[in-house]
C-alpha cells in the first residue's frame, strides 16, 4: 500500500513483523563457544537454563534493520518540534553527548575510591552549588533518579522533620486539583494522606480553601509554580506564609522551573523543598521512562535530613559522606544518574551566570507568542499572560463535533507531534503547549499555522477529515476504546 507522508512524497508503507514472527529457528547473531548444553564449562553448569529462553533466532543484520526501521517511523526531538506542555522537551546539544563520554566520566564505577574520581566529584559538587544558587535553596542532593523520585525524597524529609519535633500526627499533604499526577502518588508512597485543594476561578490556589484545610495534622502543601495552567501563583508569598503559620512546610514541584531560571528563585518565595527536573530544565533527552534525574534542593530547616551518600568539599578535596545521624538514608544506589547530571551542568555552564536568565525569557516569550497567535481561534480558559506554556481548549471546535483528540491527531498529518492533551484535568478539553527556548520563530510559526489551519477546517465544516486523522503515518487512527478495554500485551505464537 502507498500513501503520502507529511512532506508530500509517496513511499511504500508496510507491516513490520515482530522479531518473533521473523525468526527462523537456526539463526544466531553471535555464536559463542563453550555455552551449549553439551560443552559448557563445569563452573557454568549451575547457571544453565532448564528450558529454552524463547529468544527468536535471527542474524545481526535482521535485528538491526528491524529496530532502525521502527526508529525511522518515530517522532523525536531530533526530527521535529515536541510541544508537550508540562514536560519541557527541548533539544539536547550534541556536545553534551561528547562530554559525558569522555574518559574519567563515562567509564567509572560508583564504588571507586574517592581519590580516583576527584574530577567527577568536582563536577557534581559544582552542579550542587549551581542548583542551590538557581533555586535559592542551598542544600542539594543529586540522588533522585527522576522528578517523582525527587517528590518522594522531599516528602520523606518533611515527614522526618515533623517526627524529629514530635509532630507525629502530621500526615496530611495538601495537593491542588491542578497538580501533576505524581504529587499525590509520591505523598502516598511516603506514608501520607492527600487532601485535594480546589482551584479558584482563575486557575490558581484558592486562599480561603487553603486556610480552611490547614490544621495541626497537615505536614505540607505540594504546589507547582508556575502551575499547570501555565500561570504564576501571584500570591505565592501569602500562600507560603499561611502554611508556615500552621506549622507545615511547602514542597515545590520543580517541573516548571524552566519559566523561572535566572529570573526568580523558589526559595525566595518561601518554598522549603524543591525537586528539579534537570532532564527538562537543563536539557537532557528523556521520555519513555528515562533517563532522568530529579535533584532535590532544601533550605536550612531540612538540610540535616538530606539523603546519603552526598558530596562535600573539605580542604580542596571532595569526599563522599555515607552516614549522617539525621539523614533519611540512601534513596538511590549511588550518587545519582551521573550522565544526566553532567549534561545538565554542561547546559548551565553554556549559558553561564550572565545569560542563564535567557532560558526563562525566551521560553516565556515563545509561549506568549503562541498564545497571541491562537487566542482568537481557540478558547483560552484563563486570560492574561502565561509563563513558559499556554493553555487552550476545544470549546469552540466542540460546537462542530471536533474534540481535542481530533485536533491532536490532525497535527500529526501536518507534521507535528501533538501537544499535551486533556491536562490539567480541571480544564475540559485542555491543550497544553510548551515551545521551550530552543525552538525558532520559524518552527513556532509553522506550528501555529497548522493549528490555525485545523481551526479553519473545523469552521468550514470539514469534520469527517478531522475525525479520521491521522491518515499519513504508518499507523492511522486506532480503535482506542478496544485498545484500552482489550489490550494485547503479550505475543502468542499461533502459527503452530
Amino acid at each position: 500500500m502507498t500513501n503520502a507522508n507529511a512532506s508530500g512524497t509517496r513511499g511504500l508503507m508496510h507491516e513490520e513483523p515482530l522479531l518473533f514472527e521473523r525468526a527462523h529457528r537456526n539463526a544466531e547473531a553471535i555464536a559463542l563457544p563453550g555455552i551449549a548444553d553439551d560443552t559448557a564449562d563445569a563452573t557454568l553448569a549451575d547457571f544453565l537454563r532448564r528450558t529454552p529462553a524463547g529468544i527468536p533466532g535471527l542474524s545481526e543484520p535482521e535485528v538491526v534493520r528491524h529496530f532502525v526501521r521502527l526508529s525511522q517511523w518515530n517522532h523525536g526531538i531530533e526530527t521535529g518540534f515536541y510541544p508537550l506542555g508540562s514536560c519541557t522537551m527541548k533539544y539536547n546539544p550534541r556536545v553534551h553527548e561528547h562530554l559525558v563520554r569522555l574518559p574519567g566520566l563515562a567509564d567509572v564505577h560508583p564504588e571507586q575510591p574517592e581519590d580516583t574520581v576527584q574530577g567527577l566529584l568536582a563536577l557534581l559538587y559544582r552542579l550542587q552549588q549551581a542548583l542551590g544558587e538557581i533555586s535559592g535553596l542551598p542544600h542539594v542532593t543529586l540522588q533522585p533518579a527522576a522528578g517523582a523520585h525527587g517528590e518522594l525524597t522531599g516528602i520523606m524529609m518533611i515527614r522526618a522533620w515533623h517526627d524529629s519535633r514530635g509532630d507525629h500526627q502530621r500526615r496530611i499533604v495538601l495537593v491542588p486539583d491542578s497538580a501533576h499526577g505524581t504529587n499525590p502518588a509520591s505523598a502516598a508512597l511516603a506514608g501520607m494522606r492527600t487532601v485535594e485543594l480546589k482551584s479558584a476561578a482563575n486557575g490558581q490556589i484558592d486562599l480561603d480553601e487553603l486556610s480552611a484545610k490547614l490544621s495541626d495534622e497537615v505536614a505540607a502543601l505540594m504546589l507547582t509554580n508556575p502551575n499547570t495552567t501555565g500561570h504564576f501563583e501571584s500570591r505565592i508569598a501569602d500562600i507560603c506564609a499561611r502554611v508556615h503559620e500552621a506549622g507545615a512546610l511547602v514542597y515545590g514541584d520543580g517541573a516548571n522551573l524552566n519559566a523561572l531560571v535566572g529570573k526568580a528563585r523558589p526559595g525566595d518565595m518561601g518554598i522549603d523543598c524543591l525537586h528539579i527536573n534537570v532532564h527538562k530544565t537543563f536539557s537532557t533527552p528523556h521520555g519513555g521512562g528515562g533517563p532522568g534525574a530529579g535533584p532535590v534542593a532544601v533550605n536550612d530547616t531540612l538540610a540535616p535530613f538530606l539523603p546519603v551518600p552526598r558530596i562535600e568539599a573539605r580542604d580542596g578535596h571532595f569526599v563522599i559522606v555515607r552516614e549522617d545521624e539525621h539523614s533519611i538514608g540512601p534513596v538511590f544506589g549511588a550518587l545519582g544518574q551521573v550522565g544526566v547530571l553532567l549534561r545538565a551542568l554542561a547546559y548551565i555552564m553554556a549559558f553561564g551566570r550572565e545569560h542563564l536568565h535567557r532560558i526563562a525569557e525566551d521560553a516565556v516569550l515563545n509561549a506568549n507568542y503562541i498564545l497571541h497567535r491562537l487566542k482568537d481561534a481557540y478558547h483560552v480558559p484563563f486570560p492574561g499572560l502565561c509563563k513558559h506554556e499556554c493553555l487552550l481548549t476545544d470549546k469552540l471546535q466542540n460546537r462542530h463535533g471536533i474534540k481535542t483528540l481530533d485536533i491532536a491527531k490532525r497535527l500529526i498529518d501536518l507534521g507535528f507531534h501533538p501537544m499535551t492533551v486533556y491536562f490539567p484535568l480541571i480544564v475540559h478539553g485542555a491543550m497544553l503547549i510548551e515551545p521551550t527556548e530552543s525552538e525558532s520563530k520559524q518552527t513556532i510559526d509553522a506550528f501555529c499555522d497548522a493549528m490555525l489551519e485545523i481551526a479553519e477546517s473545523c469552521a468550514k465544516g470539514d469534520i469527517e477529515a478531522l475525525q479520521q486523522a491521522p491518515m499519513l503515518p504508518i499507523r492511522t487512527r486506532l480503535d482506542e476504546t478496544s485498545a484500552a478495554r482489550r489490550p494485547r500485551l503479550v505475543w502468542k505464537d499461533d502459527r503452530n
